[in-house]
């Protein structure tokens, strides 16, 4: 009997593409379009209008001979993304909402949906790719980056359990995008040369101000430039007696206040910011352009320092709480004390750097080799053996 995969069919090139080589390869495929955003208000709406996109996904699954329907998952996307993003940004944290989609959205609610439907697996247009294991008698899969170098999405996918990964199928991971593209002009698909989509995941690009002022207020307060020849910098290093020691002395941030440096403008609210931000200052007046090094959201200021090999950007530890470490290859997770050699990137389209991950009782430091710019609390660390992402974590 035909095994049946329900595609995610975005109205993008890639999806579509998935959609015609699992058909190719024999399975019995259906298209569902996720419809998660209602509100056109804070969308940039002639950049990625749902609309369009549903339009062109069931032009492509007519095309293709699949069944197609849209799925409303606003109400979920709502509550499970939208409203974790206000949280976050409130705290003063970044949060990363296309990690959280996959592993809340798509690879679950999609997911749940698409079993309901009688499938085996779930497809996306992803650019990674999937392996398996036996080890001690258990099948283990394995998340791999995809062959696109330029394209690679494994970090998005950072958040997935084996549960998941199990029922999962990515099948452009093994393509370069030129490729995908051709495919796509070879079949006249109505995506083929439609232009990948940026911004939120199945929203499309948010004016982010607009979008989190429905919920935070603006709130004046004051942007204070921080010398790069400041005394903070100077920090005296100790003699430490063991590595847990180390590693919390390296992790922790510079702890600014208002006597650190001057005070150069206003704005509307420390929370709208994040750290290695330059655009939406508008402060002038300095040779090289300022970079936000840090936010205080209680007392509403925002530190910045001039040009973007300032000081106050750079750290090379960063820590993750227990509650927020995920191993995607759970048979791997560190004990208290040990220690493991990868590689990391503290967000998509960074190129993965050496670190070690070191277990201390209350978490996991991520020590780099060199210098990480503007590493962000409520952003996502993944780390690398090779090309397979290990696992990940939320960054405190």
């Amino acid at each position: 009997m035909m095994q049946r995969v329900v595609i995610g069919l975005s109205g993008g090139v890639d999806s579509s593409v998935a959609a015609y080589l699992l058909k190719q390869q024999g399975y019995d495929v259906i298209g569902l379009f996720m419809k998660n955003w209602h509100d056109d208000s804070v969308t940039i709406s002639n950049e990625c209008p749902w609309l369009e996109d549903s339009n062109d996904a069931m032009l492509v699954a007519e095309k293709l001979g699949i069944p197609f329907q849209v799925v409303d998952l606003s109400e979920q996307y709502k509550d499970r993304i939208v409203n974790y993003m206000f949280r976050e940004y409130q705290m003063g944290r970044t949060p990363n909402p296309d990690v959280l989609c996959n592993r809340e959205i798509k690879f679950d609610v999609f997911m749940k949906i698409a079993l309901e439907l009688g499938a085996d697996f779930v497809a996306t247009g992803h650019y990674c790719r999937k392996d398996s294991m036996q080890k001690e008698g258990e099948i283990m899969y394995k998340l791999l980056s995809g062959i696109d170098q330029n394209k690679d999405q494994s970090y998005f996918l950072c958040q997935l359990s084996q549960k998941q990964l199990a029922k999962s199928l990515f099948p452009i991971g093994e393509l370069n995008k030129s490729e995908v593209r051709k495919i796509a002009s070879e079949l006249d698909l109505v995506t083929a040369d439609k232009k990948d989509s940026q911004g939120l995941c199945f929203i499309g690009k948010v004016k982010l101000p607009e979008f989190l002022q429905q919920k935070l207020e603006p709130k004046e307060g004051v942007i204070v430039k921080i010398p790069n020849d400041s005394q903070l910098y100077d920090r005296t290093i100790p003699d430490f007696e063991n590595r847990d020691e180390e590693m919390e002395f390296f992790s922790k941030k510079y702890d600014y206040s208002l006597s650190d440096g001057n005070i150069v403008a206003k704005h509307q609210g420390a929370h709208y910011f994040t750290k290695g931000q330059r655009k939406g200052l508008a402060v002038g007046g300095t040779v090289e352009p300022l970079f936000v090094i840090d936010t205080d959201v209680i007392e509403n200021v925002i530190y910045t320092g001039e040009g973007k090999s300032h000081k106050g950007l750079y750290r090379k530890t960063l820590f993750v709480i227990n509650d927020e470490i995920h191993w995607v290859r759970p048979d791997l997770e560190l004990k208290e004390g040990e220690e493991m050699k990868v590689q990391a990137r503290i967000r998509y389209r960074q190129n993965l750097e050496s670190a070690t991950l070191y277990k201390s009782e209350f978490g996991l430091y991520v020590d780099f080799e060199n210098e990480q710019s503007a590493i962000t609390e409520g952003q996502f660390v993944a780390w690398y053996i090779g090309d397979e992402l290990l696992g990940s974590g939320v960054i405190s």
